[in-house]
């Protein structure tokens, strides 16, 4: 079956991400947009994917819970994980590597952490937007080891890429999957770095707010729409 995805999608817990961006709307305009699954990944935590995930079941799309790392080296890499369970223990390991600067809101945004009705239950202090302590010639492994997979988050971008950021991407770094934000730029890539032939590519909003959530644009061929299956898939 084929299914409409967006797996790279911030919430209010995002200093960057707008307070809009709460569990009830996040999954009910990707109900409205004609998504079948979406995964949430606020940078460096998966405080929020418990709410989003409830919310999920009740209007029928697929959460999948999920992280946008910031590497050691400033490049984001988003993780996805089988179980809500595996998610929030790799979240615990990330925000232990953070260093212990806290949030300015006035300068960087709001953290909330939300339940599943939209109410805040908390605001995170610290700031969630550093470089954590895990390395890009680490990420894979690290991530697997809690059940997880990643890829590199917007290679086609000048900022916070891979690409951008360490100026290559090749089979040293263990990926089987990457992500393009813009797909006009997919022919161009590939011819600069041939080693993106042999992976995965698929294209995510990354989403900060409402109205930067885009109407489906890819689809992935998959046996059934769950959690495992989008996984598999990746790998």
């Amino acid at each position: 079956m084929k299914i409409s995805y967006d797996f790279h999608i911030h919430s209010c817990l995002s200093p960057c991400g707008d307070n809009d961006m709460t569990p009830q709307n996040i999954v009910n305009m990707a109900k409205i947009m004609g998504y079948d699954a979406i995964a949430l990944t606020d940078h460096n935590t998966s405080r929020n994917c418990p709410a989003v995930m409830k919310v999920g079941e009740e209007v029928g799309i697929t959460v999948i819970p999920g992280m946008e790392l910031c590497t050691s080296e400033e490049v984001h890499i988003v993780c996805l994980f089988p179980t809500l369970e595996n998610a929030l223990i790799f979240s615990d390991y990330v925000y232990s590597t953070l260093p212990p600067v806290k949030n300015r809101p006035s300068v960087f945004g709001d953290q909330l952490v939300c339940n599943e009705s939209d109410e805040v239950t908390a605001t995170e202090e610290r700031l969630l937007i550093t470089a954590s302590g895990i390395s890009c010639m680490k990420v894979v492994e690290t991530v697997k080891k809690f059940g997880g997979v990643c890829y590199p988050a917007h290679i086609d971008r000048s900022s916070f890429s891979i690409i951008s950021n360490l100026g290559t991407i090749d089979e040293s770094f263990g990926f089987s999957c990457a992500e393009i934000f813009d797909m006009a730029k997919e022919k161009e890539l590939k011819e600069k770095h041939p080693y993106i032939n042999s992976l995965k590519i698929i294209s995510d909003s990354d989403a900060h707010y409402l109205e930067k959530m885009r109407l489906p644009e890819q689809t992935i061929e998959i046996p059934e729409n769950t959690i495992s299956a989008i996984l598999d898939y990746l790998k």
